[in-house]
């Protein structure tokens, strides 16, 4: 077991070391955090999509959104496309490709900010979604494992973690970039939740 425990966290080492190597993707990271808080400074809402534990992903950046990351402050408005009814109503009657995008048709404006999490980048339903978005106005921001892929085509900024062949890997790294993006966004809008208090030097 030890060993398995050993190997898992050098791996995940290895993955968060060739990220903050990788030039593009802590570009497209600053590219990224620089477009939600226009979205934000311009009356715009921020969206985020993905399957499985990248929906666990969105869902976790949307409610640090409207929530808290650090400390408190006012809630900004973004939203996780994982309404269970939303998502079984449009699953039976027009498929489970349409589920975000069909979301996004009702909701989604001009001037508002897709998050599109796939690990793959080719996940269907993902794809859709920042089809619509685009058709509607809306700004794209790709968060995968492939660069080159069809999600990353399609965004305005594409985030692409460089964690090899599997999903655990690669999430792990999605979940560092959203906290990044998500102290980002704070620091711009509240900056008072990061004044550092000097501590006083005794004499």
């Amino acid at each position: 077991m030890r060993e398995t425990i050993l190997s898992a966290l050098k791996d995940a080492q290895s993955a968060l070391t060739a990220l903050i190597s990788d030039e593009s993707a802590l570009a497209s990271t600053e590219n990224a955090a620089a477009l939600l808080v226009k979205t934000f400074e311009g009356g715009g809402r921020v969206y985020a999509c993905g399957n499985g534990g990248s929906m666990s992903d969105a869902m976790h950046f949307a409610e640090e959104l409207t929530g808290r990351f650090r400390h408190n402050r006012k809630g900004l408005p973004a939203q996780a496309i994982s309404d269970v009814g939303h998502l079984t109503c449009v699953a039976n009657d027009f498929g489970y490709e349409q589920v975000f995008s069909r979301y996004l048709d009702a909701h989604g404006r001009a001037g508002d900010c897709l998050l599109a999490i796939s690990t793959s980048g080719k996940s269907t339903n993902v794809v859709n979604a920042a089809v619509a978005a685009k058709e509607l106005g809306m700004s794209v921001i790709a968060l995968t494992g492939q660069e080159m892929s069809q999600l990353g085509v399609l965004a305005d900024i594409c985030i692409a973690t460089p964690a090899g062949d599997f999903a655990d890997r690669v999430q792990e790294l999605h979940i560092k970039v959203i906290h990044i993006l998500l102290e980002l966004i704070e620091r711009r809008f509240f900056p008072e939740n990061y004044v550092v208090t000097a501590t006083p030097v005794s004499s």
